[in-house]
């Protein structure tokens, strides 16, 4: 399996991303770049955090028209496992790979610190390593985070299993005060219908070493590592 990760500019954590694949699972990756129209051989593509064209009009409103988001599409269409972490989740949102909207913390602050997720879906090829009810401890760094869905559609969301992460406390609990961002339903994040187009706010990929303070982030990686092993086996 092989793992590609755009690069749009304004991309600030595609590093992050490339060194945890590359030096920590000890995968294969590679950089795509927003200017190509092909992604190559990539099993797995990862839309990674950062400020697209400098967050403006909307957090990733100029990067949904990039060159390389087409094929990104087709890609999710034919059932292609794509990650989308914070300004990456803001991307498929803004192209309409994935459900809802991300609006201004209601806090109308910048935050950046260490928050709980619970995973509420651990069917997905990103969650499967996961228990159900799992609580995970990553950092979130954003200031555009505040998941909106209007009620009908939430609705259909939770019904088909599309709420994917939670913020909640340290015990899984979900409080108004471990919503960072003023997040409906505390949403952190979500997946397509099919499962296969996850979006997050939080970086598991600034929580894959001891020395960043959580490996939780891994449990995500590792996951989607696990599926393509087993479609390899069968």
């Amino acid at each position: 399996m092989k793992f590609g990760v755009i690069v749009f500019p304004g991309s600030n954590c595609d590093l992050d991303a490339y060194h945890l694949v590359r030096d920590v699972l000890k995968q294969p990756v590679e950089y795509i770049y927003y200017n190509e129209t092909s992604l190559g051989q990539c099993d797995v593509i990862i839309l990674p955090g950062g400020f697209t064209y400098g967050d403006y009009l909307r957090s990733g409103a100029i990067a949904r028209f990039s060159p390389v988001m087409p094929a990104v599409a087709d890609f999710a269409d034919r059932g292609g496992a794509v990650l989308g972490i914070c300004n990456g989740f803001q991307v498929l949102t803004e192209a309409g790979l994935l459900p809802g909207a991300l609006y201004r913390n209601d806090n109308l602050q910048f935050r950046c610190e260490q928050v709980f997720v619970r995973v509420d879906n651990n069917s997905l090829p990103f969650t499967r390593s996961a228990s159900l009810g799992k609580v995970l401890e990553m950092p979130i760094a954003h200031g555009d985070g505040n998941y909106y869905a209007p009620p009908a559609l939430l609705r259909e969301m939770e019904a088909g299993g599309q709420v994917v992460f939670r913020y909640t406390d340290h015990n899984g609990d979900v409080t108004s005060a471990a919503n960072p961002n003023g997040s409906v339903d505390n949403i952190a994040g979500v997946c397509n219908k099919n499962g296969n187009v996850v979006g997050l706010m939080p970086h598991p990929e600034r929580a894959g070493e001891k020395i960043l303070g959580s490996r939780h982030g891994l449990i995500i990686f590792k996951s989607i590592v696990s599926y393509f092993l087993d479609r390899e086996v069968f």
